[in-house]
C-alpha cells in the first residue's frame, strides 16, 4: 500500500444545526468522539504526517486530541472560510514545517463521519495508486492525463444534500457540484461525493490557491480543485465505497442517532459472528473498546461502555449497565448498574444491585438484590445477598453478609474502612461503625451496633437488652383494633 505523506482531517466547523456547546466532533457514537474514529480509520493508512484543522471550540477540540492521539498535529483554522480554506491553511503548516508532499498521496477526510472504516481508506489510496499508474501508461486521446485525484464516492437512493459526482464520457470524474447549486439534471445523480479524497500532493499545493468564492455560499470549496485539475490536464478518478453508510457525516442529532444505530448493529455482528451470543441486537449497546469472549451471553437491553471485558460462559442481562468493568468466567450479572468493577469468575451480581468504583468481588462471590458495593474487594466465596450496603471495607473468603448490614463509614468528614476477616458471619441489620476488624470465623448479633474490634472467634453484640411492658396496649390504647386483638389473646390462654 501506498502510504500517504499527509492525511488532513476537517475538524473546524461550528456544526450549529447540532444546537450544541459541544464542538460536534466531540460528540459520540459507541464510546468514541466522531474526530476519534475518523482518526482511527484514517490510522490504517500509516501517514507520515495527521494534521487535524480545529476552528469552532478549538480548546476542547485540541485537549481531546492530545488525550487520544497527541501523536497528531492540529492547525487552526482562524476564519471558517469553507473546505479548501481549510485544505489551504493546513498545506501551509506542513509546508511551513518542511513537511515533503512529494511521497505519497494527501489523503482529504471529514471529521464528522464516524463510521468510515480503514478498510475503505486503504481501497481509496490502492485506486488512486492503480488510476495513477493507468494513466501515466496510457496514450489513449479519452485519458485526461495524469491523475491528479481519487473522489471517494457513494451511490444513494436519496442523494440530497450530497455534492453530486458528475462523469465524463470515459468514466472519469468531471466536476463536483454542490447541492445548493446544482441544476435540475444535475440532482438526478445519484452518485455523490463522500468530501474524502486522495489527492496528488503537488498538483493539490499548486491549485488550491486557485480556489475563489463565487459560489451560493461564499466559501471556497474543495471540489472546485476536481475542476481545476480537469482544466490543467489531469485526471480525476473516483473510488466507490461499497457500503454507502461510511460516508454518512453527523450534522444533526437525528443523523448522530442514525449513526449510532448502525454503528450498534456493525459492532454487534461482529461480535457475535465472533461467537458471542447477543438476544436481542436492537437492545444490546456495545462500546468499540469493548472485548468479549466467544461463549459469553448478552441478555436484552444491555449496555457495555468503555473499555469492559466480559470472559467466556459469562451470563449479562438483562438490563444491566457496565462501565469500563471486568467480568470473570462464567459469571452471572443481572439487572445490574457497574462502574470500574471487578466481577470475579463464577459470582453472581443481581438483580438490583449497584456496584461503584473501586469494587472488587472474587471468585464465587454473590451479592445480590438491592446491593450497594463501593471501594471494597470481597473475597472468594462470600456473599451479601439483601439490601445491605458495603463502604470502603475488606471483606475476607466465605464470610456471610447478613440481610439490612450497613457499613458505617463517613463520619461526615473522613472515610473509614471496615476489615472482615475469613469465614465471619454479620447478623441481619448490623451496623459496622468504621473503622472496625470483625476477626476470622467471628459473629455478630443481629440488630448490633457495633463500634469495636470483634476479636477471632468471639460474638460482638451491641443492642440494648429487651423489655416487655406488659398490658401497655390496654392500657394506652384502649378501644383500638390492636387493643381488641389482645385482649382476644389473653382471654384464649
Amino acid at each position: 500500500m501506498t502510504r500517504p505523506s499527509a492525511v488532513v482531517i476537517l475538524a473546524a466547523g461550528e456544526g450549529t444545526r447540532m444546537r450544541s456547546s459541544t464542538p460536534k466532533v466531540l460528540h459520540q457514537v459507541a464510546g468514541r468522539s466522531l474526530l476519534g474514529h475518523v482518526i482511527e480509520a484514517a490510522s490504517a493508512l500509516e501517514p507520515e504526517h495527521m494534521v487535524i484543522v480545529v476552528g469552532h471550540g478549538r480548546e476542547e477540540v485540541t485537549a481531546h486530541l492530545a488525550e487520544i492521539a497527541p501523536w497528531t498535529l492540529a492547525v487552526v483554522q482562524e476564519e471558517q472560510l469553507g473546505t479548501g480554506h481549510a485544505v489551504r491553511v493546513a498545506l501551509e503548516f506542513l509546508s511551513a514545517r518542511g513537511a515533503s508532499l512529494a511521497g505519497g498521496p494527501v489523503v482529504v477526510l471529514t471529521g464528522d463521519t464516524p463510521l468510515l472504516r480503514g478498510s475503505t481508506l486503504q481501497a481509496l489510496v490502492a485506486d488512486f495508486a492503480a488510476s495513477a499508474s493507468t494513466s501515466s501508461a496510457s496514450s489513449s486521446p479519452s485519458s485526461a492525463g495524469v491523475t491528479g485525484a481519487t473522489v471517494l464516492t457513494a451511490v444513494l437512493a436519496d442523494p440530497t444534500g450530497y455534492g453530486r459526482v458528475i462523469r465524463d464520457g470515459s468514466g472519469g470524474v468531471a466536476r463536483i457540484v454542490e447541492h445548493k447549486d446544482a441544476a435540475a439534471e444535475e440532482l438526478a445523480v445519484t452518485e455523490i461525493n463522500s468530501g474524502m479524497y486522495a489527492f496528488e500532493g503537488s498538483s493539490l499545493a499548486s491549485l488550491i490557491g486557485q480556489v475563489g468564492r463565487d459560489n451560493a455560499q461564499g466559501e471556497e470549496y474543495l471540489t472546485d480543485v476536481i475542476a481545476l485539475l480537469r482544466a490543467s490536464g489531469r485526471g480525476v478518478s473516483a473510488s466507490v465505497a461499497a457500503d454507502p453508510s461510511e460516508i454518512l457525516g453527523v450534522n444533526d442529532r437525528v443523523q448522530l442517532a442514525q449513526a449510532a444505530a448502525i454503528m450498534r448493529d456493525r459492532v454487534n455482528e461482529e461480535w457475535m459472528r465472533a461467537g458471542v451470543s447477543i438476544l436481542d441486537p436492537a437492545t444490546t449497546w456495545l462500546d468499540v473498546d469493548v472485548e468479549l469472549e466467544p461463549d459469553c451471553t448478552l441478555l436484552p437491553s444491555t449496555v457495555l461502555r468503555g473499555p469492559t471485558s466480559v470472559s467466556s460462559g459469562a451470563v449479562v442481562g438483562p438490563g444491566t449497565t457496565l462501565v469500563s468493568c471486568e467480568v470473570g468466567a462464567d459469571a452471572q450479572v443481572r439487572h445490574t448498574w457497574a462502574e470500574l468493577a471487578v466481577i470475579g469468575p463464577g459470582a453472581s451480581v443481581g438483580p438490583f444491585t449497584y456496584l461503584r468504583p473501586g469494587t472488587v468481588l472474587g471468585a464465587g462471590v454473590r451479592a445480590g438484590a438491592y446491593v450497594e458495593i463501593k471501594n471494597t474487594t470481597v473475597g472468594d466465596g462470600s456473599k451479601v445477598p439483601h439490601l445491605s450496603y458495603v463502604g470502603d471495607a475488606e471483606i475476607g473468603v466465605e464470610s456471610n453478609i447478613g440481610a439490612a448490614t450497613v457499613f458505617v463509614n463517613y463520619d461526615g468528614v473522613e472515610k473509614h474502612r471496615t476489615v472482615i476477616g475469613d469465614h465471619v458471619r454479620v447478623g441481619s441489620d448490623t451496623m459496622l461503625v468504621a473503622p472496625v476488624t470483625i476477626g476470622d470465623g467471628a459473629y455478630t448479633a443481629a440488630g448490633s451496633v457495633i463500634t469495636e474490634d470483634v476479636p477471632p472467634g468471639a460474638m460482638g453484640v451491641g443492642r440494648a437488652r429487651q423489655r416487655n411492658i406488659v398490658d401497655w396496649v390496654l392500657r394506652r390504647r384502649p378501644g383500638t383494633a390492636s387493643a381488641t386483638a389482645a385482649q382476644k389473646a389473653q382471654e384464649e390462654q
